[in-house]
């Protein structure tokens, strides 16, 4: 039977899982604090997409509303 998780030398709260040879941080409030920041950054991305929506939303009502006066301007011009 193998050990599945080694202490990592010199770092108290992190193991090493040896099926996938990955690093786990065991520190909870650690932890904590890094969710918090991806939900944060993901919550940002988030409105970042909701204003380049709005932003291409206005343009392409500018751009419409610019077809519009350069209709009205050439039928108003014969």
């Amino acid at each position: 039977m193998s050990i599945r998780f080694l202490k990592v030398e010199g770092h108290g709260d992190l193991i090493r899982d040896t099926g996938s040879n990955g690093i786990i941080n065991t520190n909870r409030s650690e932890y904590e604090i890094y969710m918090k920041r991806t939900k944060a950054r993901l919550t940002q991305h988030d409105k970042m997409q909701d204003v380049c929506r709005e932003v291409n939303d206005l343009k392409k009502e500018l751009r419409e509303i610019k077809g519009l006066l350069m209709n009205i301007g050439k039928n108003n011009g014969n």
